[in-house]
């Protein structure tokens, strides 16, 4: 696959993965019947996110490259969060069980 192309997969694929992000929320809710926002969605955001930042930096666009990394820093914060809460409730569970 010449390199252009290549390149271009690449975006579509980060379009796609930062997509699906969107999809997973939309499906949580109407699943749970009031706005969520599952881990999955962090996932997607930090794959799709990862994968743009990628293709802008191949086409030397700052004002694309500053929006993904930017947005990078979010989902990754937001992560943290997550992972710090699951470990809280944890040890909150093993030591209420002893």
């Amino acid at each position: 696959m010449e390199s252009s192309r290549m390149w271009l997969a690449v975006g579509f694929l980060g379009q796609a993965l930062f997509t699906m992000r969107f999809v997973v929320q939309w499906l949580q809710s109407e699943r749970m019947r009031r706005s969520v926002v599952p881990e999955a969605f962090w996932y997607f955001s930090v794959l799709g996110g990862l994968t743009l930042l990628a293709y802008s930096i191949h086409r030397r666009d700052p004002v694309f490259i500053v929006g993904q990394a930017s947005g990078l820093f979010i989902y990754l914060r937001n992560l943290y969060f997550i992972i710090r809460e699951r470990k809280r409730l944890k040890a909150y569970a093993d030591h209420s069980a002893d």
